[in-house]
């Protein structure tokens, strides 16, 4: 299976006016002779002919070839570039299924080729999954700092300060009494690992913030009943996403869209009013919004001018804005909202929005892309550094008991990129991928 050609279409669902097919694997060349009569020149598009087994024309467009080791896969690869119908690709891929040894593709299989032919490392084989599904412009300057290297890099230049000290801390032990290894060397090596501690350290602060952008801000929308907060939502999304009516408890779950507010991805969250309820189903609605708050980035807590009520057990060591909703019905001001709004004449909508941008801009501002995005990322840097310290901290164990400890904070870095033994990680990252991918 391993040494399958495989094929898939590497573009959009058809019909289209293009699709892709890509094609890796040994029997590449044998194919393309097949089905377009030669191979083409080394990276140069060709317009071909594909026929099919009998020798009858399936489609006319360009074909591409990209020798091994020169390709995405590190394999012979083809791309087809045809039209996109059903009946043109059912035909394709009838004529490529029908060569033995010859098969489609599984979800991500092309860039897990990338990954084990050394092409590409997790690291940024997992930035090009999130470049495909980015939505948003931060989304993608993130995805494209991991896939093009900036984080591997940073990973890589660790490792080797990393095996840099522990073989000069082993040519101490093993050759003290030569005149060529300078004496002492420790004192220079656990100066150099502190300031590594520090450094994974601010890199793994910021992993909270590499996530958010991958995954969204987290804007809670929370009050006391009638508030205003499922119009909020509906106004923001610019379309009926939530029922609105003048009922108390008309909301019972939460309810989430997206929205790009100045390229970042903020999930905004209406939720159940808060208050003390006898029905059972309103009461499971408050206690999913108290989890909503628990977990929020930033929480609007509307007001209603004209019946100002605050939810007494609501948590404001939270992050929110306090927002004073209905304005139509009352124009007086007041210093207790730090804005007013009316989703019924819009007065207001554009400064709140205005207003959750500054604050998720605030919480990047001067932020690297080179962060990690992924739970595995943190969970694999917090054991690096935990091992890190332990090595630094205990200066009274033996030198090879500290020398493991180095050891053992380079394999969790390695297990980030791939460096090291990961093969039970590989089905879930590659599942992640289109098939065409």
């Amino acid at each position: 299976m391993v040494n399958d050609t495989i094929y898939a279409l590497s573009s959009g669902a058809p019909p289209s006016g293009v699709s892709v097919i890509r094609i890796s694997g040994p029997l590449t060349r044998e194919l393309l002779i097949r089905l377009a009569g030669s191979v083409p020149a080394d990276r140069l598009a060709s317009y071909r002919t594909i026929r099919a087994r009998n020798n009858q024309p399936i489609d006319s467009g360009l074909v591409l070839f990209f020798p091994a080791p020169n390709s995405f896969t590190g394999e012979d690869v083809a791309e087809l570039q045809i039209h996109g119908s059903k009946a043109v690709l059912a035909a394709l891929f009838q004529a490529l299924g029908d060569t033995p040894g010859v098969r489609m593709a599984i979800e991500g299989e092309f860039s897990r080729r990338a990954f084990e032919n050394g092409k590409l490392d997790l690291v940024e084989v997992e930035g090009l999954a999130d470049l495909i599904e980015a939505e948003t412009e931060m989304q993608r300057r993130l995805a494209v700092e991991h896939s093009a290297g900036g984080v591997s890099a940073v990973y890589d230049s660790w490792a080797e300060r990393l095996t840099r000290s522990r073989a000069l801390i082993e040519a101490e032990l093993d050759f003290a009494d030569e005149d060529d290894v300078p004496g002492s060397v420790s004192e220079m090596v656990w100066a150099d690992m502190d300031r590594l501690r520090n450094d994974i350290w601010h890199h793994l602060d910021a992993a909270s913030a590499g996530e958010i952008i991958r995954d969204g801000f987290k804007v809670v929308i929370a009050g006391a009943p009638n508030a205003g907060k499922s119009s909020l939502l509906n106004a923001l999304a610019r379309r009926d996403v939530a029922i609105v009516t003048d009922i108390a408890g008309t909301t019972r779950d939460v309810l989430q869209v997206d929205l790009d507010i100045d390229g970042y991805l903020v999930k905004l969250y209406d939720t159940a009013g808060l208050r003390e309820a006898d029905d059972r189903v309103e009461m499971e609605g408050v206690r999913r919004a108290r989890i909503a708050l628990r977990d929020a980035d930033l929480v609007l807590l509307l007001v209603d001018v004209s019946d100002p009520v605050i939810p007494a057990d609501l948590d404001q060591a939270v992050p929110h804005v306090r927002v004073g909703t209905k304005k139509d019905l009352i124009e007086t001001g007041s210093d207790r909202y730090d804005l007013r709004i009316s989703t019924a004449t819009g007065e207001g909508l554009p400064e709140l929005r205005a207003l959750i941008g500054r604050v998720v801009k605030e919480r990047f501002a001067g932020l690297s892309m080179a962060i990690p995005s992924r739970q595995r990322h943190k969970d694999s840097l917090a054991k690096c550094l935990a091992a890190l310290d332990a090595a630094i901290s205990q200066s009274e164990t033996n030198l090879e008991l500290r020398t493991e400890q180095l050891r053992l904070a380079a394999e969790y870095l390695g297990r980030i990129t791939g460096r090291v033994d990961v093969e039970q990680l590989l089905d879930v990252i590659f599942s992640e991928f289109c098939i065409g991918k």
